[in-house]
């Protein structure tokens, strides 16, 4: 691994330890991931999430997430934020002030640092394994631990 990744990793190692549940941060790194066209971290956060007794159900909505009903106000107020900061250039107003409200009802200044955080690594990573060409369908959950 080279020197690069490695603290790229210790970066979103800090950015994935608590304060946020970890359902939330799957959920927010597989919506992200989806967006993105990421195969390989699609594959690896909705392996994850099951591994962490999330449901096939919730996995297949996440992409959908609007209009189940299968989501909590926190994590739908999280998935909110990933998607506006996921796709900052395709609205050119950014995060709404609505969304960030919504956001500072359910998290405090701690957990929305760390999901503002986690929300810029995912998008990293994804546009890495985009770029490099990764494919997705090999990942094992916990291969990295």
């Amino acid at each position: 691994m080279t020197k690069v990744v490695k603290h790229f990793v210790a970066a979103g190692m800090a950015a994935s330890n608590p304060p946020l549940p970890a359902v939330t941060q799957e959920l927010v790194k597989l919506r992200a991931s989806q967006m993105n066209g990421c195969a390989y971290c699609t594959d690896m956060h909705s392996k994850d999430a099951a591994h962490a007794g999330e449901t096939q159900q919730r996995l297949n909505l996440v992409a959908v997430w609007r209009e189940a009903r299968v989501f909590t106000d926190a994590e739908r107020a999280a998935l909110e934020l990933t998607e506006q900061g996921t796709r900052l250039a395709d609205g050119g107003n950014g995060v709404t002030d609505e969304a960030w409200t919504n956001a500072m009802k359910y998290f405090d200044q701690e957990q929305l640092a760390a999901l503002v955080a986690l929300i810029a690594q995912i998008n990293a990573w994804n546009r890495i394994n985009v770029i490099t060409r990764q494919p997705g369908g090999e990942y094992e959950p916990g291969q990295f631990a």
